[in-house]
């Protein structure tokens, strides 16, 4: 593993700062003062400042999940002034006091999108959960003007190119229980996110999205928070969830 990889993963920062703690003669890797493109193994003993550092001693990042509501931007300031999900109570003072730690959104949910959206105390994680390589799935509840054919289905299933973008294949089946005569309902699993994806797939094929619902990233579910609300995912999920990505790293690696 490259030295800044290591250093940000045990927290100290990005990248970038850690190569510049390097730089500065501040890290030692088994007694020597490390160099930039040192590697490190395991078992190796690195020191910050003469403190042993290591990804497993940093401190346990924290999740949150929040339902966010339509209208609300997934951004921290929007030029125009309309309301973003950091303008929403849960997330001022006093509900969010000072104990409560900076954090930064999972991926992101259309304006006119609703639902489950995650939020991460920690960059490389927040990185790592919305990377195609992680391939966490993302699951929607999406009401459609219109409806799809069979062989619409089989198409996204297999995977589609619309104007030069590839899209991967979809999980994707109709709620025939809720559907009516001009709308639809179905659930859709995603295991990557490009810009308003589920809306362009089912124009493609003459449907209007009207309404989309995340209802899932990865092992995280929406269940029963009410609009605009924030809850935390208690220590011992997250410590089971980094346990899990750990392991699924492991499997992928060549």
């Amino acid at each position: 593993m490259r030295l800044n990889v290591f250093l940000q993963r045990a927290g100290v920062g990005s990248r970038r700062e850690a190569e510049r703690l390097v730089e500065q003669g501040r890290v030692m890797v088994n007694g020597t003062v490390a160099t930039p493109t040192i590697p490190v193994e395991e078992g190796d003993k690195v020191l910050l400042d003469g403190k042993p550092i290591a990804p497993a001693t940093r401190d346990l990042p924290q999740l949150f999940l929040m339902n966010k509501p339509l209208d609300v931007l997934v951004t921290h300031r929007d030029p125009q002034g309309r309301p973003t999900v950091f303008d929403l109570p849960a997330l001022l003072p006093p509900k969010w006091d000072k104990s409560k730690p900076r954090v930064m959104t999972v991926g992101r949910l259309d304006v006119n999108s609703e639902g489950l959206l995650v939020l991460s105390s920690d960059g490389p994680l927040a990185q790592t959960m919305m990377s195609p390589k992680t391939a966490l799935p993302r699951v929607y509840r999406v009401r459609v003007h219109g409806r799809l054919k069979d062989d619409d289905i089989i198409r996204l299933r297999r995977g589609i190119t619309i104007e030069g973008i590839r899209y991967r294949g979809v999980d994707i089946a109709e709620d025939l229980e809720k559907g009516g005569r001009t709308n639809a309902w179905y659930r859709v699993v995603l295991t990557e996110g490009k810009n308003r994806e589920i809306r362009k797939l089912f124009e493609h094929f003459g449907c209007v999205v009207n309404r989309l619902i995340r209802v899932q990233y990865g092992p995280f579910e929406l269940g029963n928070l009410e609009s605009g609300e924030v809850r935390e995912v208690s220590a011992a999920t997250v410590r089971r969830f980094l346990d899990e990505l750990n392991r699924e790293a492991v499997k992928v690696r060549p």
